[in-house]
């Protein structure tokens, strides 16, 4: 309870201390879009500084959203799924509370999965701050006989000085037939350009999950 209690503590002050991202519960502007590009690399924690390993797994994403109108987004999130399967999804967002420092949004994505067909609903609730934001995604990716599997991600970001990020994200997921996870995701989000930005970050499993991980990745926005 005390651990909780503290890192409840934690997400509070991250937020107070810290414009949210382009994506999760805020949706594009009309005619304004976001797409980023991800390599993330793991190897086992067991590991640990016994020298320079091979990456034991490699997961590369592609996500792109675009701002159709004022209430409507859409995008498309190519890579890995819950599963560690490979995904091939379209969605689009709406909002369900569309104003002041507090969104939520509804989304539905549908595509293949594995193999299958699949279907992804999900909500967002996103907080606003000057200084940073804090958003909470839940997604189901239903496919049918293949199963359910459900994933919740708590993000907390901070903005920098000069344009940098600085993110912490929390991992959480449920495959059918395994038990759950956990995973801590801290990364930085430094420009390159105007409209391009680098991430570099770090995994690791807490529970459910006994990998480490590094992530690389480019943003722009269009």
């Amino acid at each position: 309870m005390r651990r909780l209690a503290r890192l409840g503590v934690l997400c509070g002050l991250l937020w107070l201390c810290a414009g949210p991202l382009q994506a999760g519960a805020w949706l594009q502007e009309r005619g304004a879009g976001f797409a980023s590009s991800t390599t993330r690399l793991t190897w086992p924690q067991s590991y640990g500084l016994q020298g320079w390993q091979l990456p034991s797994g490699r997961y590369d994403t592609l996500y792109v959203e675009y701002g159709l109108s004022p209430r409507v987004t859409i995008g498309a999130d190519l890579g890995r799924a819950i599963s560690g399967a490979g995904k091939s999804l379209l969605f689009l967002r709406l909002p369900l509370i569309g104003a002041g420092p507090m969104r939520l949004s509804a989304e539905l994505g549908a595509g293949r999965i594995e193999g299958h067909q699949a279907l992804r609903p999900g909500l967002s609730l996103g907080l606003s701050h000057a200084r940073g934001w804090l958003n909470a995604d839940i997604l189901a990716e239903l496919r049918g006989a293949a199963g359910t599997d459900v994933k919740m991600d708590l993000t907390l970001g901070l903005n920098l000085p000069q344009r940098r990020k600085a993110i912490l994200q929390v991992q959480t997921g449920v495959q059918r037939g395994d038990p759950g996870f956990v995973r801590l995701a801290p990364s930085v989000v430094l420009p390159l350009r105007e409209r391009l930005q680098a991430e570099i970050g770090a995994s690791w499993g807490l529970v459910g999950d006994t990998s480490a991980g590094l992530l690389l990745g480019l943003w722009t926005q269009f």
